[in-house]
């Protein structure tokens, strides 16, 4: 547990080192200005639609207390447990885009490592690595092009792109092209290494999901084996469980259990989230 914990101190830190490197890449010292910062908007990969889920909510619970006899309390059990597995679909599709983008950067590498080694300078080795990719990416880094071919300083429009996309594997190629518009250097060798590393967490992240499936898929057997059982109970005894959900101490109590479900579901996917 200590090392564990020991870890992800370490890696926070690192993660901290490299935001703040990035905000010094992109010029982020105190005299900017607010404006500079503020237009800058984050990419749609990295949207959040969780509060998608508040309309559905009320829309639900506004049918279930107008067509069913439901007591009070089990319709504020269903707006909660609406709210948060609309945020936890939410968070399950934003992986999944960050999966790919980290996927598409990875190979978007590999062929600019291929395009510098043939001869080709920077410019055109990121512009060649993008003609044929589709995805998110590719979009990304289009605007990227598009900024350095306009004029702007290669430095300040990686800077702006780790703004739009504040992800580690994004910060470490931005820095590394940044370097080498800055000083130079065998820029085959250093983009090899960052794929490497990109590719290795994409691994990582990977095992880890996979080592962390059977504790998710407990917690959802344990939560089903719940209303089984209580399908169960109301099929031999039905006049007993009905008065027992129709009493206030029942209301009161399966409210409780299914608050407490809804909860623990996102807590221990964030428990098993490398």
């Amino acid at each position: 547990m200590a090392i564990a914990l020991r870890r992800s101190q370490l890696a926070a830190e690192a993660n901290q080192r490299l935001m703040e490197a990035s905000a010094r890449m992109s010029g982020g010292e105190a005299g900017d200005s607010v404006e500079s910062v503020v237009s800058i908007r984050r990419s749609p990969v990295l949207r959040r639609l969780w509060w998608a889920g508040i309309p559905v909510a009320i829309v639900v619970v506004a049918l279930s207390a107008t067509l069913l006899p439901i007591p009070w309390p089990y319709l504020a059990a269903f707006y909660v447990m609406i709210l948060l597995c609309a945020a936890q679909i939410d968070t399950i599709l934003l992986q999944r885009r960050i999966a790919k983008l980290e996927q598409q950067l990875a190979d978007s590498i590999d062929m600019m490592v291929a395009a510098v080694k043939s001869g080709a300078g920077l410019q055109t080795a990121l512009e060649s690595s993008i003609a044929e990719a589709r995805g998110a990416w590719p979009r990304e880094a289009q605007q990227l092009v598009r900024a350095i071919r306009y004029g702007e300083d290669p430095v300040e429009a990686l800077g702006d792109l780790t703004e739009r996309l504040p992800l580690e594997s994004v910060i470490l190629f931005a820095q590394t092209l940044a370097v080498n518009w800055r000083v130079g250097g065998r820029l085959a060798v250093t983009l090899a290494n960052v794929g490497r590393t990109v590719r290795d967490r994409i691994e990582l992240s990977r095992r880890m999901n996979a080592m962390t499936t059977q504790a998710r898929l407990s917690v959802v057997s344990v939560i089903l084996t719940t209303y089984f059982i209580a399908a169960l109970i109301w099929r031999n005894d039905p006049e007993r469980m009905g008065g027992f959900l129709t009493s206030f101490v029942g209301q009161v109590m399966v409210s409780i259990g299914m608050l407490l479900q809804a909860v623990g579901t996102p807590w221990i996917s964030r428990m098993s989230k490398p």
